[in-house]
């Protein structure tokens, strides 16, 4: 093989990989989705994100023990309390999916038959029945 056929070779490989590399690259915009991607990443931080099933309860007799209107954690039962027998008492979670920024704290115990579940406390029977169940919900556990 010649000098010449070597360099023309050369030149062809260089400038087939800097237009594949062109093509290939990602937009401007791509680079913005991917650098909000890693702040939001970091911003993370500290912060554990599990995964439970969410449900409601009510202080009615039928759904609690023989003390309806006091917790496990020897409180009285109100917006912003949730039950947990896997988070321990006074934990503060965040439910975004469900309830956006609200902050609820662990204060009761489920029956021992759930372990992967998350109870929030509503004032009526009616509301927690309403709210329904919901299966595989992002929990945020705050630091």
């Amino acid at each position: 093989m010649s000098s010449d056929s070597i360099k023309t070779l050369a030149f062809i490989f260089l400038l087939s990989l800097t237009i594949f590399n062109y093509v290939f690259s990602p937009t401007i915009a791509e680079t913005v989705v991917i650098d909000e991607k890693n702040s939001f990443l970091n911003s993370q931080k500290g912060k554990e994100i599990r995964v439970f099933t969410i449900t409601g309860y009510s202080s009615s007799p039928d759904e609690t023990d023989d003390t309806p209107w006091t917790t496990a954690y020897n409180s009285v039962p109100r917006w912003g309390i949730a039950a947990s027998n896997v988070l321990p008492f006074e934990t503060k979670i965040k439910i975004p999916s469900l309830f956006g920024d609200q902050i609820f704290v662990v204060e009761d115990k489920m029956n021992p038959r759930f372990n992967e579940n998350i109870d929030i406390w509503f004032p009526s029977k009616l509301e927690a029945k309403e709210f329904g169940i919901h299966s595989d919900v992002l929990v945020e556990i705050l630091p």
